[in-house]
């Protein structure tokens, strides 16, 4: 490959200003304090709690970590309904507690999980359901919770893709009894690596704080099997800068999109995800479907390679054909998951991506 091309990548992590970083951090070499919840830890906490509107929130070093404590923090057990249109993690998180998944299958326009079967999927052993919001497409939050409370079970968010994004002016992480949000450099929000979990009942506040911290609970006491994962005092530096500036990003994402679907919208045999009523975006990602189209997906993905233009398949594959579940799971029982994942590819996005380089992009896709 010719180094002096010109590559875009499929993301590109959002920034401070060099200068803004060097002062946020400036006096950690005055207290050393460096982690263990640390000034610049609870500063974040406080600036995001009032910017997702969520009445309780916990910080982790990263998003998974952060899952997995939450899985643990409410003792489930048996089975947990989710599914496979995910990254690895969420299915991950749920096995390294000792419980199964049971996979749904996707609504074939949002891509989040279907809602119509899951009451067939709840059985004796079903202890809770694990949705995922993809690509900053909200689940069907209203029906969850009905099917939820009717069951009793508990409803733990992958809200990874989904920091910023409200419905019906309600922050997102305010569904369900606790959301999980990744802060990965990737992610529209980061804190170089991170996560958090935003909670309704506060009477887990102090487990999951524990959970994090080796499970101690004071001094002389360890109340908990726990792990460490804590976020430190320079990530929660990054999350203070670009929280600053995250509203001006999510504005900057937003033109980019837009200039996608004016470019690919009325394409034959290429599918968007259309915006959703009562919900404002945070445009995390830019996923098209090739339904049809001249190429196909894996096409589009080595022309644009071939250009130094780098696309991911996302989600591929899903979660239930891992060769790490071999023989475990059938991918027949969730067919739409399979037929999307077999087409997706998400294309480059950005805050500082240009017009231009979008309109490239999308000339090389046309052909």
């Amino acid at each position: 490959m010719n180094s002096k091309v010109k590559q875009i990548q499929v993301i590109r992590s959002s920034m401070p200003l060099y200068e803004d970083y060097i002062e946020e951090i400036k006096d950690l070499w005055e207290s050393g304090w460096l982690t263990n919840m640390g000034t610049k830890h609870q500063q974040l906490e406080a600036d995001l709690m009032q910017y997702l509107c969520s009445p309780n929130i916990s910080l982790y070093s990263n998003g998974h970590l952060a899952l997995e404590n939450a899985i643990a923090a409410y003792n489930l057990t048996g089975e947990v309904i989710t599914t496979p249109f995910t990254f690895a993690s969420t299915t991950h998180a749920i096995v390294r507690n000792g419980l199964t998944p049971v996979f749904a299958d996707i609504d074939p326009d949002d891509y989040t999980l279907q809602t119509e079967n899951l009451e067939s999927l709840i059985t004796e052993r079903t202890s809770a359901i694990i949705p995922v919001h993809v690509y900053g497409t909200i689940c069907n939050v209203k029906e969850i919770e009905r099917i939820s409370r009717k069951y009793n079970l508990k409803v733990i968010y992958d809200a990874a893709h989904a920091f910023g994004v409200t419905v019906n002016g309600q922050g997102v992480g305010n569904f369900g009894d606790v959301s999980m949000f990744s802060f990965h450099a990737t992610k529209v929000f980061n804190t170089i690596e991170g996560g958090a979990l935003t909670f309704r009942d506060s009477n887990i506040k102090e487990k999951l704080t524990a959970l994090k911290n080796f499970g101690i609970t004071g001094q002389e006491s360890v109340d908990y099997i726990g792990g460490n994962a804590k976020m430190n005092e320079f990530q929660a530096a990054m999350g203070l800068c670009n929280l600053r500036n995250i509203d001006m990003e999510i504005k900057k994402r937003k033109v980019v999109v837009e200039r996608y679907y004016e470019n690919l919208n009325s394409v034959e045999g290429i599918k968007l995800l259309k915006a959703q009523d009562s919900v404002r975006s945070n445009y995390a990602y830019f996923p098209v479907v090739f339904d049809g189209y001249k190429y196909t997906r894996d096409e589009v993905h080595e022309l644009l390679k071939g250009k130094s233009i780098f696309s991911r398949k996302y989600f591929y594959p899903l979660t239930n054909s891992l060769e790490c579940y071999k023989g475990s799971f059938n991918t027949r029982e969730t067919p739409v998951a399979k037929y999307i994942a077999d087409r997706v590819l998400t294309l480059p996005l950005f805050a500082d991506l240009s017009l231009e380089d979008v309109d490239r992009i999308c000339e090389i896709i046309k052909g």
